[in-house]
């Protein structure tokens, strides 16, 4: 099945000169969300991952669901406020200006096996917001797997070390 053909290509948003990558198609098909969920997992299943760890707000769609196919639980992580506990915080620079991760306090131990999940992967930074915060548990972070890669933006060399998994790049 070709992933690729379920994504919609929207020409300037948010802003122009941007096309923007759209996931609904995917999520719409029975067959291709179900595909994508067990390709996301796929690679991991070995991994004795005791925790999922989905982005704000497309990694939670499906962080739960491969969280589901690998038998572990689910951890979300958030834009700041949005959590309800106290939590552990993690600001990043954008191309432009700045923006923060958070998770729960309580949401990962040390001796945890924990995998992250987004929908897209392009400049990086948010996922390696994302890697800072569950290492500052003493966890083990397991890999990153995501939909997209926008490979053009060069992610990858800010995630060396780390396993990435992608399944449809541009």
């Amino acid at each position: 099945m070709d992933l690729r053909s379920f994504i919609r290509d929207v020409p300037d948003f948010p802003k122009p000169g941007i096309i923007f990558k759209d996931i609904t198609p995917l999520l719409k098909s029975t067959e291709a969300f179900q595909r994508t969920i067990d390709s996301l997992a796929e690679p991991f299943r070995g991994n004795r991952v005791t925790a999922v760890a989905g982005i704000e707000s497309r990694g939670f769609i499906f962080g739960a669901a491969v969280a589901r196919a690998l038998g572990a639980g689910f951890i979300p992580i958030r834009k700041p406020g949005k959590l309800p506990w106290t939590t552990r915080r993690h600001e990043y620079v954008l191309e432009y200006g700045s923006d923060a991760l958070e998770i729960h306090d309580d949401a990962v131990a040390p001796g945890d096996r924990v995998l992250i999940i987004d929908d897209v992967l392009a400049t990086g930074g948010t996922a390696v917001a994302a890697t800072q915060l569950i290492r500052g548990f003493g966890s083990q972070l397991v890999g990153l797997a995501t939909v997209i890669e926008l490979t053009f933006l060069d992610p990858r060399t800010k995630l060396q070390g780390l396993e990435v998994h992608t399944l449809i790049q541009y």
